[in-house]
This record gives structure tokens, sequence and C-alpha cells, in this order.
């Protein structure tokens, strides 16, 4: 085969990675090679996966609406939206991270949400108000909550189709069924190419002028480096996205090339996820309607009768990632999420409908402790209990406190808590109580999205950090999941995709100019 060279080699068919590509050929590197693991049917990585929702700065509604495609002027009055600003952004990652997370990542990442949220939709994304996830119809008005209001037309699924066309107008290569087995490097220690193992077996190099941008996500489809990062039992949790992201690009810039890692290697989003999903990947037709969010609306018990989280205790946007680790936790790793009829009544068809997930229904608390038991639950009797101490704890905070209002887009503050002291675990806000029939529960486990240890980058350029050099490594970069060091313990939701397009676009960028660099220093063929 007869050597190939490229300006810029991306891995990986992400939002990352497709954001990378692109970027790079606006920045003047004029070819561009995207490499993908997985066939052509599972393009897009975890992107696929996600509800297409970007966490980004904006300065009220009408910094958004030249943005959508789905509002009228007639809907647009009828709009409650408050402005999101960096401040709120920045406060957000560092409540929700405990502090954790990189300043200049994260100030990055908070500054440039706009500008590039701006700039997906000038490259062919298609965005829409998400009222069927961020907001509630409350007295006739739509009110936004969580500052989270941009989605993608069709969710992740479109919106990796639309990355797949972007990149083919620009002119980007992309192979699938293409993994990376390697990185190569010269004596200089820069990086010079990849080795490519072809779908009939054959290993071949492709070089680069300019470097390497890996986006090829996270190990949270890899059992044994879920347990030996994240813990014991964590080979049990349930794969959210693609088969695909196994670690292996992490550990070739580890192992190889001396890379820093970087982040929360013992942390990672989990969620909610319906217990009879498949358990190794996601499914391709429903992709994120496994997801269970509609638990602040009711309760969670495990299977020993109890109550384990305060489901109240925040907006969903700041807990759903976290609360499949707590779920993870429990007997059996499973739970049963209960609601009443004017609790469900607020639930989302798309992760709620019949033909979604298994409803468990009873007319009674008793029926449904039963039903439950035949669905795993141990102890039937303390589960009917626990639900009875919850209402009384409701009604014992209402009584007192007549004036405050049910207010899913805001936490209301109705909670357990009363001069009777409340329950051993309060729910802290939308304390509704469960006592008009139909009761309805469904079984739920953890869903397991992405890791959020990774490798150390410039903040600037998402160049990767060396471990030994404490400097960037000639040509490497990356981008997306691979990230670390932004995200602890938890994440703000719509927060990944927008990263992963803010160091994408930098990562795309830093790389064509290197190439730009290189070429005016007449440098030809890369030294291996």
């Amino acid at each position: 085969m007869p050597l190939q060279i490229y300006d810029v080699i991306v891995v990986g068919s992400g939002n990352a990675g497709f954001c990378a590509a692109v970027s790079a050929k606006e920045n003047g590197a004029s070819k561009v090679l995207l490499l993908e693991k997985a066939p052509e049917s599972w393009a897009g990585g975890n992107t696929t996966f996600t509800a297409g929702a970007y966490r980004t700065v904006f300065h009220g509604l009408q910094d958004v609406l030249p943005l959508v495609q789905n509002v009228t002027p007639e809907m647009a009055d009828r709009i409650d939206m408050d402005p999101y600003t960096e401040q709120d952004f920045m406060s957000d990652l560092r409540r929700v991270t405990n502090n954790r997370g990189h300043p200049q990542l994260a100030s990055a990442l908070v500054k440039e949400s706009n500008s590039t949220t701006k700039w997906l939709a000038q490259n062919g994304v298609k965005f829409q108000l998400s009222f069927n996830r961020q907001a509630y119809q409350i007295a006739g008005r739509q009110k936004f909550w969580g500052g989270l209001v941009l989605s993608v037309v069709d969710g992740g699924k479109g919106l990796t189709q639309q990355h797949q066309a972007n990149a083919a107008r620009k002119g980007v290569e992309v192979r699938y069924d293409s993994p990376v087995v390697s990185i190569l490097s010269n004596d200089a220690d820069e990086v010079t190419g990849v080795t490519v193992r072809h779908k009939s077996g054959m290993k071949f190099d492709v070089l680069t002028r300019g470097g390497v941008i890996l986006c090829a996500g996270g190990f949270e489809a890899n059992a044994s480096m879920r347990t030996q990062y994240l813990g014991l039992g964590w080979d049990l949790a349930y794969v959210r996205g693609t088969p695909y992201n196994s670690g292996d690009c992490l550990r070739m810039a580890m192992n190889d090339l001396n890379a820093n890692p970087a982040g929360d290697w013992s942390g990672c989003h989990s969620t909610c996820w319906d217990a009879n999903a498949p358990t190794d990947s996601g499914d391709q037709k429903l992709t994120n309607q496994f997801t269970k969010s509609g638990y602040p609306l009711g309760l969670m018990f495990n299977v020993d009768g109890l109550r384990f989280v305060d489901e109240g205790v925040d907006m969903r946007n700041y807990t759903y990632a976290k609360f499949g680790r707590e779920i993870l936790r429990q007997p059996e790793g499973v739970a049963f999420q209960v609601w009443d009829a004017d609790g469900a009544s607020w639930l989302r068809s798309e992760e709620y409908a019949d033909n979604v997930v298994e409803k468990i229904q009873a007319e009674t608390i008793e029926e449904l402790g039963e039903k439950l038991r035949r669905k795993g639950l141990n102890d039937s009797t303390m589960f009917v209990k626990s639900l009875r101490e919850y209402n009384k704890a409701v009604a014992a905070h209402r009584k007192e406190n007549p004036d405050i209002v049910f207010d899913p887009s805001k936490k209301d503050g109705l909670s357990t808590r009363s001069s009777c002291k409340g329950l051993q675990l309060d729910k802290t806000n939308w304390a509704l109580p469960i006592t008009k029939p139909p009761f309805l529960a469904v079984k739920v486990t953890c869903g397991i999205t992405f890791t959020f240890g990774g490798l150390k980058t410039d903040h600037e350029t998402s160049a990767v950090i060396s471990d030994s050099a404490g400097k960037p490594i000639p040509g490497l970069y990356a981008a997306g999941e691979m990230v670390g060091g932004l995200f602890y313990g938890n994440y703000p939701g719509g927060s990944g995709l927008t990263s992963g397009a803010v160091f994408g676009r930098k990562a795309g960028r830093a790389a064509a100019e290197r190439a730009a660099v290189l070429s005016k220093r007449k440098a030809t063929v890369p030294t291996i």
C-alpha cells in the first residue's frame, strides 16, 4: 500500500471527533482523515446515544431563538426563560464537582460555549428548544429550568447524521472499521501518525504533518477497566452507549507516549437506567429512551423496601449523572421508581411510554408491593411501611406550610420536614403525596455513560501533556471524553457535548496550524 500522509488525523467519530475534523479543515488543513474503530452502522460513538443537549451560556430567549427551528412568534410569547450567564455555568460546574475541576479547562468551556454553539449551527447542526426535557407547562406558559435549553433535532442520532453530512461537505475523509492499534512517534518524541488495522486484518501506517487528535472516548464499555478504576461491582453496570469505547487510545497514549493521566479515574457519568435494557451496549433504536429520570417527581426504593437518596435534593440536571452510582451500591444493584397517578402525569413519554418501559401498576400500595415482590423486591412489608411513613411526613409538612405550591421548574421547598422532624432520609423538594391510584413503578439499574478519567490537556490548544516532561507532546491532542480534569463525581447535564465541541474545535485548529508551520519549514515526510 502506498504511503499515506495527511495534515491532520482524528480518531473517533463522535461529536468531538467531527468537530475536530471540521475545525481542522476550516483552519487550513487540506487533507483531514477521521478514523473510526466501529463499523459505519455504529457511527457517532456515545454521541448517538445522547439526548443531543448542549449546555451553553446564553443571554436570554432572544439569544437562542435565531438558532432554533421549533418556535413560532406566538410560542415565544409564552416562554419563560432566564439568562444563563458565565457565572451561572461556572457556579454549576464548581458545585456539582465539589470544586475539583481544573479551573482553566472549566473557564475555557464556559467562556467559549456560546460561540461554539453558534459555530455548530453554522456547520449544519439543527437546534431546537428542549420543551420535552427542560420545560414544564405551568399556567399556560412554558417554564424552562436548570440552565439547559438547547437540544438537537432528532437527538443524538440526528446530531451524528448532521455531523456526517457536514464533514462530507467540508471534504473530511472518514473511514469506518479502522481501529488505531498504535500511535507512531519519532526519536524527538513527536507524534507522526498511527497504525491502523483494516477489517481484513492487515495493518498499515498513516502519517500526519500536523498531528493526531484522540477523540475515541473513555473506557466505559470495558468491564475489566471499570473494575480496575471505578471499583468492585462496576463490571455489572449496564453500558448505555457504544460497545466500542474500550479505553484503547487512553492506554496507548499513557503507556506508549507517557501521556499524563488526569481527572477523576474512579468517577463516571452513571444514571438511572431501565433494568430490562441490554447489558453490554445501548439499543440503537431506543438509544437514550432507556434513561429513567422521572425520580424527582416520585421516590426510589431498593429491594429491601428502603429509600436511599433524596430524590429532590436538586434539579434533575444535577443529580441524574450520579444517581446511577447510588443504585449500583444497593443490594443486587437495582431499584424501583414509584409514583401515584398525579406524579406519573408529569413523566415524559419518551422515557415512560407503554412501548418503552415495563410498567408495574396497582390500585393499592399493598398490591403494588406484592407485584414488586415478583419483580425482585425482597421486603414488601418494609416497602409499604416506608411509603406510608413518607406520606405522613408529606402531610405534616403541607399542614404547616399551606402556601408552598408544587412547581417542578424550580426547587419548590415541598418536603418531608416539619415540627414532627420528618424522615431519617428526607425528600427536600417536590415531595408529592403518593396516595392517588393507580400507582406506578418501574425497575431500574445503573447505566454507565462515560468515564471521567482522561488525559491532561492544555486548555488553549487541547494538546496532550507529557507525564515526564510536563509540557505538550508535539503532535498529540485530545477532546471529548478523553479530556481528564473537567468533571469529578458528577457533571452538569448537557456539558459533555459542549465540552467535546469546544475542545474538539480547539484541537482541530491547533493541529491545522501546526501542519501549516511545519509545511512552511519545508517539513516533508515525518521520520518514524
